[in-house]
């Protein structure tokens, strides 16, 4: 999760995530070439006496000028387009859980778990252990393995909300009527937190989200939901 004073992203937990930080990296290092490039230009405007008018006429460097801004924004296009059809594919999933977004907590079903259905609301200060986290932590968390591709579907009984794990690289609202979907795949077992992700009324600050991913061995012996 993040910290105090962080820059970066935080860790990733997942391919798509991994993906997001390099395209990030990508993207940034070819910013800092054009305003390093537009600086430089502005420090030659500013301190070269313009003697040369032939440069009015300059056909070669008008090609540059033009061909050059296309070449950067296909450098860019290419990898976005690849990680977005990557968040869209859904390759067999091992696990199915519902997420339905409420004002202001959520409702996780395990489709393929009998049906089992639990809330998940934010734990009051009052209620808060030792290391819990305020304003994070929740009464019953969602228990999910590791290393096995997962679907969630993510819809809303009222208004629109966003179930986002920063970590994991997800982001999905949740729209009255309308059923949503994305996928995932964990690398590593702990605790991951987000949060609701659009603004949905007075307590939108109050509708944490927290997955518990544990080993797929752990997880097959049996339920370990957290309720």
């Amino acid at each position: 999760m993040a910290h105090a004073a962080q820059v970066g992203l935080q860790d990733a937990t997942s391919p798509i995530m991994e993906e997001l930080i390099t395209f990030h990296d990508h993207a940034l290092m070819i910013i800092f070439l054009i305003c390093f490039l537009v600086l430089y230009a502005l420090f030659l405007t500013l301190t070269t006496k313009l003697t040369n008018t032939n440069i009015s006429d300059a056909q070669e460097m008008e090609t540059v000028w033009t061909i050059l801004p296309a070449i950067i924004l296909v450098l860019i296009a290419l990898p976005s387009l690849r990680i977005l059809y990557m968040t869209d594919e859904v390759n067999d999933p091992s696990l199915t859980i519902k997420s339905i977004g409420h004002q202001w907590y959520w409702t996780y079903e395990y489709t393929d778990y009998g049906g089992l259905i639990f809330n998940s609301y934010m734990l009051p200060p009052l209620f808060l252990e030792p290391g819990d986290l305020r304003l994070l932590d929740v009464d019953n968390r969602v228990v999910l393995p590791i290393e096995a591709p997962i679907r969630m579907m993510i819809t809303s009984q009222d208004v629109l909300h966003s179930w986002a794990v920063p970590t994991l690289g997800l982001k999905t609202d949740a729209i009255p009527g309308r059923v949503n979907q994305t996928t995932f795949t964990a690398t590593r077992p702990g605790v991951y937190y987000g949060q609701c992700s659009e603004i949905c009324g007075a307590n939108h600050s109050f509708m944490p989200i927290v997955l518990e991913l544990i080993p797929l061995k752990i997880f097959e012996m049996g339920p370990v939901f957290t309720l």
